[in-house]
């Protein structure tokens, strides 16, 4: 990884593309070439995939490239409040903190997302207002995802009517383990639709509940198929989220995406990811599986809510040698 250090988040440009490209629409045309399609996409070697996983997650960074890494790591944060008491005073606070995640610190960087619910978005778009802070919402009846599509499409029209620049849908799990993938299919590129011009698409798996490696492979390359802008692990609300095996898994999926196709799509592991060493973990995974074009927020995120904290911590003791007491960071 570079060391050269990451900047605020920048604007994204519009949603770089609607639908499957052209090098792979005729695997779209009719359910039977999408199975076929999808099928016949190699086989998972699990062995293999979690023992590389593991193999990259042993590796040491020096402690100016962990200072670079760890400063990444804030710069791509979506920091992330999904419950039931989500009160709009709650949200402002997250946000203010994604601005300026430091007070006592300008350098740090600003997170680059906040992530609400639809209906807090307005308050969310409120405090992160003249950053280049965005402002993520699930939908699509989030985390289940079983509700009628058009229950799912008024959920996304009213997150982006209400200004959020990127929502996060989840799939229908049981339309996709049914094999019905078609019916994922044509979800997804109903919410991407719904989305509009100005608004992002990650397509959340749900990873845990998929079974097999395969079914990742598979889910990945359908979202992407459909216009999916990210690929997002889990909700964080299952016991199994985010994994290396799974994340690598999905980041040699992007890659081979864009080779066969020039279309370049995002990851974000979500749920369970919690400290700076975690995170560095990752940053190696991204960067020995599909480079530098990914290590960029408008490309790569960590969906989290507790991991902000512990990068600033980290962050501090690089700077002074010292942890510092618990009241240094905010408790969210």
């Amino acid at each position: 990884m570079s060391s050269t250090a990451p900047t605020s988040p920048q604007p994204s440009p519009a949603p770089e593309r609607a639908g499957a490209p052209a090098a792979l629409s005729d695997v779209t045309a009719s359910d039977g070439a999408l199975r076929r399609f999808l099928h016949g996409l190699p086989g998972v070697d699990a062995v293999g995939l979690e023992a590389r996983a593991a193999s990259l997650g042993t590796r040491s960074i020096k402690t100016t490239a962990k200072a670079y890494a760890i400063d990444l790591a804030i710069s791509m944060v979506d920091l992330t409040t999904l419950e039931g008491a989500d009160t709009p005073g709650k949200v402002r606070a997250l946000g203010a903190k994604a601005v300026r995640p430091d007070p006592t610190d300008r350098t740090a960087p600003a997170t680059a997302a906040v992530c609400v619910y639809p209906d807090m978005v307005a308050a969310a778009k409120e405090a992160v207002a003249g950053s280049a802070v965005k402002v993520a919402s699930v939908a699509t009846a989030f985390p289940a995802g079983r509700a009628p599509l058009a229950v799912k499409l008024a959920d996304v029209r009213e997150a982006v009517a209400a200004g959020a620049d990127e929502i996060d849908m989840v799939i229908d799990r049981g339309a996709f383990l049914a094999g019905n993938y078609r019916k994922v299919f044509d979800e997804i590129t109903a919410v991407k639709e719904a989305c509009g011009a100005s608004a992002r698409l990650k397509v959340i798996f749900e990873t845990g509940e998929l079974s097999t490696y395969d079914n990742i492979r598979r889910a990945s390359w359908l979202g992407m198929l459909a216009g999916a802008d990210f690929i997002k692990t889990s909700t964080g609300k299952v016991a199994v989220n985010a994994t290396p095996a799974n994340t690598l898994l999905m980041l040699e999926a992007v890659r081979d995406f864009r080779a066969q196709t020039g279309v370049q799509v995002g990851v974000k592991p979500a749920g369970g990811i919690r400290t700076t060493k975690d995170a560095v973990k990752f940053l190696v995974l991204v960067n020995e599986t599909v480079g530098e074009d990914w290590l960029d927020n408008h490309w790569f995120r960590f969906g989290a809510s507790s991991l902000l904290n512990d990068l600033l911590m980290q962050r501090q003791k690089l700077a002074t040698g010292r942890y510092s007491g618990p009241d240094y960071v905010t408790v969210d």
